[in-house]
């Protein structure tokens, strides 16, 4: 018996012959798995294997860091100085600062998925005094759905006889920079 590597033509015909494009697909396949959403068990090891990546994005503030505030003492330089800048304020009301944080995963060919969404919310009185403090989750929020309509800007579009005689008397490679001829301008081969 001759030893012959594995995948080498023997001579014979093969028992598989599309071997190699299963393993492949299958590879390929399961590549992509690591996107699809699973029914995670807690404390099961390894119930999230096929899971995206959690992202962690914005400004975590923990419970002992908001049991350090209390209100009707605790002053605006004192809450800046534990949790940092926030990360909004009030539009109409600068007295409230949001301190906003989320855990995100990418769904494939889509946006980012929220998984939790918190916001401290510090409501401050007139002398600067934290009046409130009080926390939000996803509960609290609205779905609010994206307005997919454009709005057209005039002139941009060109109709198809606009088109077709717009290049009537150019000449050159498209792209390229013609010079422009200004009034008592030499022209080419004239000599000045």
């Amino acid at each position: 018996m001759v030893n012959v590597p594995f995948g080498a033509p023997t001579g014979r015909p093969s028992r598989f012959p599309c071997r190699r494009a299963l393993l492949a697909a299958a590879a390929l396949t399961l590549g992509g798995c690591s996107y699809l959403p699973t029914a995670a068990v807690p404390g099961v090891p390894g119930a999230g294997l096929f899971e995206s990546p959690r992202q962690f994005r914005g400004h975590a503030v923990t419970e002992e860091q908001v049991g350090q505030i209390t209100p009707g003492v605790s002053s605006r330089d004192d809450v800046e100085a534990l949790l940092g800048s926030p990360s909004a304020s009030g539009t109409f009301d600068p007295s409230e600062w949001y301190y906003i944080s989320g855990i995100t995963h990418q769904r494939p060919a889509r946006n980012l998925g929220v998984i939790e969404q918190n916001v401290l919310v510090v409501r401050f009185d007139p002398g600067g005094t934290v009046q409130e403090v009080r926390r939000l989750g996803m509960e609290d929020g609205r779905e609010i759905q994206m307005v997919s309509r454009v709005t057209p800007s005039p002139g941009t579009e060109r109709s198809v006889l606009q088109q077709l005689f717009g290049n009537i008397g150019r000449v050159g490679v498209p792209g390229s920079q013609q010079p422009q001829r200004g009034p008592g301008a030499a022209s080419p081969g004239s000599g000045q």
